[in-house]
């Protein structure tokens, strides 16, 4: 407990400095973070970061992940984010053959949809700080939905929990701590919203803390799912205590691109 303690001072003490700031250097703060998650990604489908494909997988997360203006360059000017994700895909397919399937079909199929969960989750997390007029305030009630989820699922868990949610992919969370965990983001939701109002209606306010409390946890249990099945206990140990990028930040790229979607911000 001591640790993860310390590394989460440390990691606050951080990142919420550099997520006040805003602009580039946030951006490339991300861009760090993201490209750490599609390492542990990677290593967890034993995929050498360095190699060929786990470069071209890296390019292919970085495509998605960038601002849309950054590759606003003449030699691009023709084509859009998703057309050169499509070919990066293309050369992916063509080193199945040209490795004699060294690098196989199930390993291409993977290294594209890591790309779209982390690139898409990270992405929109940079979109919504770059908005100049509520972006901070969005990221930071954000935060505070899927943190106030977990604590109240986890206390209420302990406390009252009975019934299992989803024993196969995480046995400890409990029903009675998920709802417990959705209450809990509903008083700190609309407290935040009393102190720092960015919502015109309580009506939107309520569907943004009704999706992003569940679909955060939601995100959570599909992290759960990925390291039960590639049989890992943490997706790294970049954050010690806390496990990988991956662990800490699986709630928050998971909700981002749902509530773009749903353009409820």
């Amino acid at each position: 407990m001591k640790q993860r303690i310390i590394t989460a001072v440390i990691a606050a003490s951080f990142f919420i400095p550099i997520t006040m700031l805003g602009g580039w250097p946030f951006t490339l703060t991300i861009i760090l973070v993201a490209s750490i998650a599609m390492f542990e990604l990677l290593k967890m489908k034993k995929i050498p970061p360095f190699s060929f494909i786990g470069l071209v997988s890296l390019i292919l997360m970085w495509i998605l992940l960038v601002p849309t203006n950054w590759l606003d360059l003449s030699i691009f000017s023709h084509v859009t984010k998703v057309e050169l994700f499509v070919f990066m895909i293309l050369i992916l397919l063509m080193t199945t053959v040209i490795t004699k399937n060294k690098y196989t079909f199930d390993e291409v199929g993977f290294i594209i949809l890591s790309s779209v969960y982390v690139g898409f989750g990270f992405h929109y997390l940079i979109m919504t700080r770059l908005d100049a007029v509520n972006g901070l305030a969005l990221v930071f009630f954000v935060l505070f939905i899927i943190w106030s989820t977990d604590s109240g699922a986890y206390f209420v868990g302990r406390k009252l929990g009975r019934r299992k949610l989803w024993p196969d992919i995480s046995p400890k969370k409990t029903i009675e701590g998920s709802i417990g965990g959705i209450i809990c983001a509903f008083v700190v939701g609309f407290v935040f919203q009393l102190i720092f109002p960015i919502f015109d209606s309580y009506i939107i306010l309520g569907l943004v803390i009704l999706v992003a409390s569940i679909f955060g946890q939601m995100g959570d249990l599909v992290e759960s799912a990925l390291k039960r099945h590639y049989a890992v206990k943490d997706s790294g140990n970049v954050l010690p205590g806390h496990g990988g990028i991956l662990d800490r930040f699986d709630s928050l790229i998971y909700v981002m691109p749902i509530l773009h979607l749903l353009q409820l911000i």
